[in-house]
C-alpha cells in the first residue's frame, strides 16, 4: 500500500510515544521562560475556549472574505502559476485547491490556496502589524482541517490564533518601522507565525509542541521587501501568503507526528528576538493575549485594490453624495497620502495598486469593480490617460504622523472653478469603521459567483456564516470547486 501523509498520521500517537527524545538536559537546554511559557499554554488551550460572539462573528466575516479572494484569484497571473504548481504536484488527494477541481496534499494546498488569496490585493490587512493575515493563515488552517477532518468551531478558533499571534510577533519586533529600518517583510514574519500557530491548534498540539512550532516558525522566518520591485505579483503572493502557510502546515505536521524544537525560542543564546530586532520587548508577545483579539482590529476592503488607496476612493464615493459631477467636470485631482503609502502606490504598473490609475477608473465609473481593478489593458485607455493626467499624488509628511491610520485628503477641482475637499480618517471596512456582514457577503458574492455560479457561491456563503454547525470542513470542499 502506498504511504502517504493520511497514513503515516494515523501512526503518529504511537510513533511519537516511541521516540526515544534525548533530556533536557543533553539538548542543552533550559526551562521555558514565562513569555513562552504563556504562549504556549494559550495556544493550546485555543481549540477549547470560547470566544466571543463579536469575535466570532468577526472571524466569519474574514474566513468568507479570504476563500472569496482564493476563488477570484484562480484567474489571475500569481493564481494561474499557482494552479500550475498544484497540478503538478497532486499525488496525494487530501486538501481542496479553490476555485478548481484540483486535490493535493495540505502543504501544497496550503500554499497554493495562499498564494490565491493574496494573487491581488483583494484580501484583508492589519495595519497596527503591517500584515496581510488572512491570505496566509485562512489557507494553512483550511488545509490543516482537511488533513484532520476538524469541525468548523475549531477552524473559527485556530483562525482567531493565528491572527492574535503572527500579528503580535511583528507588532513587537517594531511593524512598518521595523521593515523600513530592516528591509525584512513583516507580512511574511506575521503570516508565518500566524499560520504556524493556526495549523498547531488544527492539529491539537499541546503547549510544549505549540512551544516548538514557534521555535519552527523562527527558523521559517524570512522574506525581504524587495517584494515592491515585483511587477507581477506572483512573488509577493509567495511572500505575504503561499510560504507562510506551507511553513505553518509543514510545521504542524511534522511536530505532530513526532518532531521536536528548542522550549524557549524568544529568550536565551540566539533567539529569535536577538536575530530580528534586539530592541524589541518580549512581552509584546503576550499584550491584552486574551483581551485584545486581532481580529477585531483587521481592516477587511471594500475595494479591490491596494490598502493606500482605500481611503482615497472613499473620498471620491462621499464627494459625488454630496456633490454630484462627472468626470470631464474635473480639472483637477490632488491626493494627500502618508509618505510610506505614497511610495507603495505611486505610479505603479499593475491597475490595483496604481493610485492615479484607480483614482481615474473611479471618476470615470464611479466605482472601482473587481473587474476594473485587474484590467491591465485599460491602463492604456485613452480615456482613462486623459483623467490621470488630472490626478496628483502628494507624500504627506503630516499624514506619514499618524500611521498606522492610513487617511487621507482628497482635492477636486472642477472646470467650473468648484473646489470639493473631503479627508476620510477612518476608511469603510477598517475597526473604526467596519462593514456589516450584508457590506462582507455582497463583496464575496461578487467575487465567487462568476467563477462559481450563483447557486455554489450562495451555498458558500450560507455554510460560513454558519460554520460552528459544519462537523467536518471537508463538507465544504464541493462548494468551492469548479467544473
Amino acid at each position: 500500500m502506498q504511504t502517504t501523509r493520511r497514513n503515516l498520521l494515523k501512526t503518529t500517537v504511537a510513533g511519537a510515544a516511541s521516540l526515544a527524545l534525548p533530556s533536557r538536559s543533553a539538548r542543552g537546554a533550559n526551562p521555558p521562560g514565562p513569555v513562552i511559557a504563556k504562549l504556549g499554554n494559550y495556544m493550546a488551550e485555543a481549540a477549547g475556549r470560547a470566544l466571543p460572539e463579536e469575535v466570532i462573528e468577526k472571524t466569519k466575516h474574514h474566513i468568507l472574505d479570504t476563500l472569496a479572494a482564493m476563488v477570484s484569484g484562480t484567474g489571475l497571473p500569481p493564481g494561474k502559476v499557482a494552479l500550475a504548481m498544484a497540478r503538478a504536484h497532486t499525488g496525494e488527494k487530501t486538501a481542496t485547491i479553490a476555485g478548481s477541481n484540483i486535490l493535493c496534499g495540505p502543504i501544497e494546498a496550503a500554499m497554493v490556496n495562499g498564494m490565491l488569496a493574496h494573487s491581488d490585493e483583494t484580501d484583508d490587512s492589519h495595519a497596527p502589524s503591517q500584515s496581510h493575515p488572512g491570505c496566509s493563515i485562512v489557507p494553512a488552517t483550511f488545509a490543516a482541517s482537511e488533513q484532520f477532518g476538524t469541525d468548523g468551531t475549531r477552524m473559527l478558533r485556530a483562525v482567531a490564533l493565528g491572527y492574535d499571534i503572527g500579528t503580535r510577533v511583528t507588532m513587537t519586533l517594531g511593524a512598518l518601522d521595523y521593515q523600513m529600518a530592516t528591509h525584512h517583510s513583516s507580512h511574511s514574519i506575521a503570516g508565518d507565525f500566524g499560520s504556524s500557530a493556526a495549523a498547531g491548534c488544527v492539529a491539537g498540539l499541546n503547549p510544549q509542541q505549540m512551544r516548538w512550532i514557534l521555535d519552527y516558525a523562527s527558523q521559517q522566518a524570512a522574506g525581504i521587501a524587495a517584494w515592491q520591485r515585483d511587477t507581477d505579483h506572483i512573488e509577493k503572493s509567495l511572500v505575504f501568503a503561499g510560504w507562510p502557510a506551507r511553513n505553518g502546515v509543514s510545521a504542524a505536521l511534522l511536530i505532530q507526528i513526532g518532531g521536536t524544537g528548542v522550549d524557549d525560542i524568544m529568550a536565551g543564546a540566539d533567539n529569535f528576538l536577538l536575530a530580528f530586532n534586539p530592541k524589541s520587548d518580549p512581552e509584546g508577545l503576550v499584550d491584552k493575549l486574551g483581551e485584545r483579539y486581532e481580529i477585531t482590529r483587521t481592516n477587511i476592503k471594500k475595494w479591490t485594490v491596494g490598502s493606500p488607496i482605500q481611503a482615497p476612493l472613499d473620498a471620491l464615493e462621499a464627494m459625488r453624495k454630496k456633490h454630484p459631477f462627472e468626470a470631464d467636470q474635473v480639472q483637477k485631482v490632488v491626493v494627500r497620502l502618508a509618505t510610506s503609502d505614497a511610495k507603495t502606490v505611486n505610479n505603479r504598473e499593475m491597475p490595483d495598486i496604481s493610485l492615479q490609475h484607480m483614482v481615474s477608473v473611479m471618476l470615470l465609473d464611479k466605482t472601482a469593480s473587481f473587474a476594473a481593478a485587474h484590467d491591465k489593458p485599460r491602463m492604456q485607455d485613452a480615456a482613462i490617460l486623459r483623467q490621470r493626467a488630472k490626478v496628483q499624488l502628494i507624500a504627506d509628511e503630516a499624514l506619514e504622523k499618524l500611521h498606522p491610520a492610513r487617511v487621507a485628503i482628497v482635492e477636486v477641482t472642477l472646470s467650473d472653478g468648484a473646489k470639493l475637499t473631503e479627508r476620510v480618517e477612518a476608511v469603510r471596512g477598517t475597526a473604526e469603521n467596519p462593514m456589516t456582514r450584508e457590506e462582507v457577503v455582497a463583496k464575496a458574492r461578487e467575487l465567487t459567483a462568476p467563477l462559481l455560479g450563483a447557486d455554489k457561491s450562495a451555498k458558500l456563503i450560507q455554510r460560513i456564516i454558519a460554520l460552528e454547525t459544519v462537523k467536518d470542513v471537508r463538507e465544504l470542499r464541493p462548494l468551492l470547486q469548479r467544473g
